[in-house]
């Protein structure tokens, strides 16, 4: 169990150093996945918290991201297009930065739907089984996102690092880091997270007072 937390203060070291080469090289380490769990548990029950302490916050966060990322994407691609066949103009970054930009609205826009319950739902088959049965299925959702979102946070952190730690420059500009950009996925899962977690207070709650616990989910609504 100890080998799982080999590399940790490297780890440490190369994030209080704020060296993103050394970060790189130290995100090689084991210790990388156990601290990637604590960190993102810890990252997404502050998020957790502040939706709490805002409702605004709580209903308009990722749908914030997305119409705000799919406005942007929406305005390049028609003020580029103008330019480009009636003006023989053309921004550089034009076609490097949407893809980034609907990198950032996709998963965020998972987080969403995970607050909405629209992944996972089977709810036609779950209705038809005993209350035991359902609260054991939603408790396995959680159990599921949190796994699968603690790979991609560990993983997309590693690339993120990597990125920063070689310079890589959006095509197209002089000074725009990627990395910038590619930091969006793991806060994306961790937002997720989050929704994962508020989703099984309100399963408890409501297995403990007998109320319903499967609804038919609905893409799009509240």
């Amino acid at each position: 169990m100890t080998g799982w937390f080999n590399g940790t203060g490297e780890i440490l070291s190369a994030i209080s150093a704020g060296d993103s080469w050394m970060l790189s090289e130290a995100m090689r380490q084991p210790a990388v996945w156990p601290l990637g769990l604590i960190a993102m548990t810890g990252a997404a029950i502050l998020i957790l918290l502040a939706y709490r302490v805002s409702p605004w916050f709580e209903r308009n966060f990722e749908s914030s991201v997305m119409v705000v990322s799919y406005l942007t994407i929406g305005g390049i691609i028609f003020v580029e297009v103008f330019r480009r066949f009636v003006l023989s103009q053309q921004a550089p970054w034009s076609t490097t930065l949407p893809p980034f930009l609907f990198l950032i609205m996709t998963w965020f826009g998972c987080s969403y739907n995970v607050k909405l319950r629209t992944h996972l739902a089977f709810a036609e088959f779950r209705t038809l089984m005993p209350r035991p049965g359902q609260m054991a299925c939603l408790m396995l959702d959680a159990v599921l996102w949190i796994a699968f979102s603690w790979v991609v946070v560990v993983t997309s952190t590693r690339v993120v690092a990597n990125s920063a730690s070689n310079f890589q420059i959006m095509l197209g500009t002089d000074n725009v880091m990627q990395w910038w950009f590619l930091v969006s996925v793991p806060l994306a899962f961790t937002a997720l997270v989050a929704r994962v977690l508020e989703n099984l207070l309100i399963d408890i709650a409501n297995y403990r007072s007998g109320d319903e616990l499967i609804g038919q989910a609905v893409i799009g609504g509240e």
